[in-house]
Parts: structure tokens; sequence; C-alpha cells
């Protein structure tokens, strides 16, 4: 033996990128809800918007957008222009470089998702299909 450490230095992360960003729209609407008081009476604020993708609609997927109590233990966490974003472990793939905007027309005012990932969406705007992101 000759003593000398063969143990690997720890190498700097790189940065990885956000997987949903926010549009300031977006984020300006978000902190106006979590702002007001709870409709349940809790004191506690939420935890952040939890966002994440399930099976349904016509073209086989839909955006889930929700309250959260607290982060799961897997989601990804995204801070991005004061708001705080909780993704489901299983929609980070279908979600990476999505962009989260408000919008208000004359007849609604609605979250949209602008992501890279989507290859169809049904005719009324409920519903989507996503491939998962693939590898760069």
């Amino acid at each position: 033996m000759t003593g000398l450490d063969l143990t690997p230095a720890p190498r700097a992360r790189r940065p990885r990128p956000k997987v949903v960003t926010l549009t300031e729209r977006a984020a300006e609407r978000v902190r106006e809800i979590m702002s007001k008081p709870r409709k349940d009476g809790a004191e506690k604020p939420y935890a952040g918007l939890r966002v994440g993708v399930k099976n349904g609609g016509c073209a086989g997927q839909e955006y889930v957008l929700e309250y959260a109590e607290a982060a799961n233990p897997f989601d990804e966490v995204v801070e991005d222009k004061g708001v705080t974003i909780l993704v489901e472990p299983k929609a980070v793939l279908f979600l990476i470089g999505t962009e989260i905007d408000y919008e208000v027309s004359k007849l609604s005012a609605k979250f949209v998702f602008r992501n890279p990932n989507e290859t169809d969406a049904c005719g009324c705007g409920e519903s989507v299909t996503i491939e998962p992101a693939k590898e760069a």
C-alpha cells in the first residue's frame, strides 16, 4: 500500500434547466390567488402550485393544476418569479421546456401551457397528446 487516497474529488454539478417556467402574467396571477385567504379556513399558506399530467380527454392527456399543502418527497421543485411550482415526478418528462402563461379574453381567463412536447390537441383545447422529452 502506498497510502495514496484514490477517492475521486467531488465534481460541481452543472445547473439543470427548469422543467417549467412562468410568464410574468402567470406568476402574477398565481401570486394573487395564493395571497387570498384559503377557502377551507386553514391558516397555513399553501406550499405552492402543483403541476401534473393525467390520462383523460379525447386527445389522451390533460394538464392538472392544484394547490399543494406540501411538497411530496419526489416532486421537482421549481422557483420562478417568486412562485413555487411542484411538478409531479411522473409528469417531468412530459413537461420539460414548458412555459405556463395566463391569458384573458372576452369569454375566458385561463392558464395556457406552451409545451414543446405536445404532438396533438383536441378541438376544444382541453386535452393534448404529449410525448416524453427526447434526450438532447
